[in-house]
């Protein structure tokens, strides 16, 4: 038996596979040695500022602790509020001014037909906004030819939030002045009182409200900076008189009203002057008397009316190039003032083919006239139907003629 038993450990050897030897651990080189070295210094390092950290941390808690105890009961007592007295007069002379007239202040949006960019759809998408002032019952709402200039539709909101589709009625853009109309809604108008420009003096309290930025019915004080002042209209015609004012006025103030300390119209605001194009306290509005005059012409008529000599003239730069002081005139309208007192226009001699040269206006009513925009500030001093008397040069020689002025309304 004990040679079987060797047998099988013989064989079992045998078949016995050899076991791999582990290979030696290879040693680290310096390189090696170096780099796990810092690694454990840098650990070392994030360890010992994260202890500073911390203790920094407990030793704020600590002194917050000290000087502001937590849970204090004195400190979660509300405040009592200080009483004031009344308001002073100029405040509440103030808050009963805007009582009475912001219901007559409205805000106008603008709207613009495009069309959609996938589509052969019409999209009515926001163009810019403004404000206004309601003028009568009959639902005629006053602003600036600017705010609604190149709009297809006009929506008007009143003080109650009900949105308005508006028409417009007329224009001048001479005097940046339009109205628009909604109908409907006479029963929730309340027109501004009207004032008068004539007697206005520098110095004295005015009000604007108005939608600076889109901020519906926004009140800003100051006073009258100025008076007399010009700002350019359409046709490079200054606007005449206008009123200066430092109360803040913003884009969306445009077309809203400026009061005086009574709560009157004395004013539509129209414009800044601004490097920002924000209030930097420079701000003009056209005087109410402008407004009053035009206005009720825009509503019967669709257009301000003009008192016209029936005469087209000449551009002012080709008058300086020939040489000439005053105003040419290059056509004549047939059966016009000017063409019945015999006022010739710049025409072709038949026979020759030459240029000749119409009657030059020198002056009106025995002002000297040098360039149109004179001519037509002039000529806006008078009314359809005034006679004046018209200074001409006509081949050197001078003449004076007599005509009765007639109105743009047939152009």
């Amino acid at each position: 038996m004990p040679d079987i038993d060797q047998e099988l450990e013989v064989r079992a050897a045998a078949m016995e596979v050899p076991k791999p030897r582990r290979p030696a651990a290879a040693r680290p080189t310096p390189a090696e040695r170096r780099a796990r070295l810092v690694v454990r210094l840098l650990g070392l390092l994030v360890l010992a500022l994260l202890i500073a950290v911390g203790s920094l941390s407990y030793r704020m808690y600590r002194l917050e602790s000290l000087v502001l105890p937590r849970n204090s009961p004195a400190l979660a007592t509300p405040r009592p509020v200080t009483p004031r007295g009344d308001l002073l007069s100029g405040e509440k002379a103030r808050i009963e001014l805007f009582r009475n007239t912001w219901k007559s202040v409205v805000h106008i949006t603008t709207l613009a037909v495009r069309q959609a960019p996938f589509s052969m759809n019409a999209l009515k998408v926001p163009q810019g906004t403004g404000s206004g002032f309601i003028w009568d019952n009959q639902g005629d709402i006053v602003t600036n030819f600017h705010v609604i200039s190149g709009a297809d539709e006009a929506r008007v909101t009143l003080a109650d939030h009900s949105e308005w589709r508006a028409r417009l009625v007329g224009h001048s853009s001479r005097n940046d002045i339009a109205v628009l109309r909604i109908v409907g809604a006479a029963q929730r108008l309340a027109p501004l009182a009207i004032g008068t420009s004539r007697n206005l003096v520098v110095g004295q309290d005015v009000v604007a409200i108005g939608s600076p930025f889109g901020l519906d019915y926004t009140l800003s004080t100051g006073v009258i900076s100025g008076l007399g002042r010009e700002i350019e209209g359409s046709g490079g015609l200054p606007i005449a008189g206008v009123i200066q004012t430092d109360a803040a006025i913003n884009p969306g103030n445009s077309g809203g009203p400026l009061l005086d300390s009574a709560g009157r119209l004395i004013g539509m605001n129209t414009a800044i002057v601004s490097p920002s194009g924000g209030s930097a306290g420079v701000g003009f509005a056209v005087p109410v008397d402008t407004v009053a005059r035009v206005v009720p012409q825009l509503i019967a008529y669709g257009r301000e009316i003009r008192p016209v000599m029936g005469v087209e003239l000449a551009d002012d730069a080709l008058t300086e190039r020939i040489g000439l002081d005053g105003v040419l005139v290059l056509r004549v309208v047939p059966g016009s003032p000017a063409d019945q007192v015999g006022v010739l226009p710049t025409r072709r001699d038949p026979a020759s083919g030459d240029i000749l040269l119409g009657d030059l206006i020198t002056d009106l009513d025995g002002n000297a006239v040098h360039s149109n925009v004179e001519l037509n500030l002039r000529l806006e001093k008078f009314h359809p139907g005034d006679t004046i008397s018209v200074g001409l040069l006509r081949n050197g020689d001078r003449r004076i003629v007599s005509l009765v002025l007639s109105n743009n309304l047939g152009k």
